[in-house]
């Protein structure tokens, strides 16, 4: 029996197509190892979207480390980093998310020594759900809901690799829900590179409140944690998504990302808001829900960006406080506008995202104070490092504990000790 390794990089969605190649494989009589030190063949599900510097050196690694091992690279594949990944090693096969169902093909070809490449984008997109999937976390169901994007930010090459916006049915997720619950999984991820946009490609309006409606009305105990979306969808919709969070079975989780606090910079990114429009929609969120946890995404070096129009976004986010943030270094990507700018120094960019690094560490730390002493239920979801495990709470905060416990379990603690990163109960 062939042993293959998949290595997964980027969003929840490359988590959920590794779970489905796997479970495809599986399926067909493959063994999905978890140590690649036992495998055969290693899959590396990249991603793109930040730049190819971070696959190819983990690609290169992989090639040096492993000189007999047949690698196959997945995922978010552009021809500028297919070029590289064949320099790094001729012998590589290659699928793209477009076509993750063929991937036992794709293996059976490699085995046989003939090297392919399926990336052909298909006349019709599949629904990458209600799949065979061998869950890396048993009680973690990511559940995609669609494939592409509506905006057209200048920086990004997801609309450019994925394609336009794509919603799967609802019936379709809804029943890919109810069978992970059945499966006896405590938490649904609701995922996709923009679910404020669900289904806006059907009549123009967001479906998003109909579909976790439909979702929260599955019986069961689970907890359902929605994923990132573009601020200017989440504005038409945020009455709904804040009654909706208010249901029990919701995290109190919002990720809606920023990118810039400069409103000159945000125009030149083409993402359709304004600062004030972006920090009205947070303290809506904040105002109903308080003990919310808001994630934000800042990217620092976008072409043109003058040192005080940096400074804003510094000043934003000292403004939100989010209890996340999620610092990215600009990175041209091939075809997007942004690419054809005048670039800012790589060393001005390393030393902007170092600066805003140091300031949120302070703010994070203090955003975790209000949890001292707090005393409430966990949901066990991770296994944690030296023999402890990782909970989170009704506000998606990841608290650490010791004991005897296991994937899934319930347990009442208090916070005794808090880091920048996470509460120790």
């Amino acid at each position: 029996m062939t042993k293959i390794h998949i290595k997964t990089y980027g969003c929840s969605t490359n988590f959920s197509e590794s779970e489905v190649m796997a479970g495809l494989l599986q399926e067909s009589g493959f063994d999905i190892v978890d140590d690649i030190e036992d495998s055969y063949i290693v899959i590396i599900n990249s991603c793109t979207v930040k730049g190819n510097t971070n696959i190819i050196r983990n690609l290169r690694k992989t090639a040096e480390e492993y000189p007999h091992k047949l690698i196959i690279l997945a995922g978010c594949i552009t021809s500028d980093l297919l070029a590289e990944a064949k320099e790094i090693r001729p012998e590589l096969s290659s699928i793209n998310t477009h076509n993750i169902t063929e991937i036992v093909s794709v293996v059976e070809e490699t085995l046989n020594g003939d090297f392919i490449d399926v990336l052909e984008k298909p006349e019709k997109f599949i629904t990458k759900i209600n799949l065979p999937k061998k869950r890396k976390n048993p009680v973690v169901s990511i559940i995609p809901i669609s494939s592409g994007c509506k905006s057209v930010c200048s920086y990004c090459s997801v609309r450019i690799i994925k394609g336009e916006l794509f919603s799967y049915p609802i019936e379709s997720i809804v029943s890919e829900a109810e069978k992970s619950v059945k499966e006896g999984c405590r938490e649904i991820w609701i995922t996709s590179q923009d679910t404020a946009c669900y289904g806006m490609e059907w009549d123009n309006k967001s479906h998003l409140p109909e579909l976790l409606k439909r979702v929260l009305a599955i019986e069961g105990s689970f907890m359902v944690r929605l994923g990132m979306g573009n601020p200017w969808h989440f504005m038409l919709i945020a009455d709904e998504i804040i009654h909706i969070m208010k249901n029990n079975k919701m995290f109190k989780f919002i990720h809606i990302p920023m990118q810039s606090g400069s409103d000159e910079i945000l125009a030149d990114m083409n993402r359709n808001y304004t600062l004030s429009q972006y920090l009205a929609l947070v303290d809506k969120f904040r105002k109903s829900i308080p003990d919310i946890t808001v994630s934000t995404d800042i990217i620092c070096g976008f072409p043109g960006e003058t040192e005080n129009q940096f400074k804003e976004s510094v000043r934003a986010i000292e403004k939100i406080q989010p209890e996340i943030l999620n610092i990215s270094r600009y990175q041209p990507r091939p075809g997007t506008y942004a690419s054809s700018l005048k670039q800012i120094a790589g060393g001005v960019i390393k030393d902007r995202s170092r600066f805003i690094t140091t300031q949120f560490d302070w703010i994070a730390f203090d955003r975790n104070r209000k949890w001292r002493a707090w005393e409430g239920t966990i949901l066990i979801d991770e296994k944690g490092k030296n023999d402890t495990w990782v909970g989170r709470n009704s506000c998606y905060k990841p608290v650490i504990v010791s004991g005897d416990y296991k994937l899934g379990d319930i347990v009442k603690v208090k916070i005794k000790d808090i880091t920048k990163y996470d509460l120790r109960a």
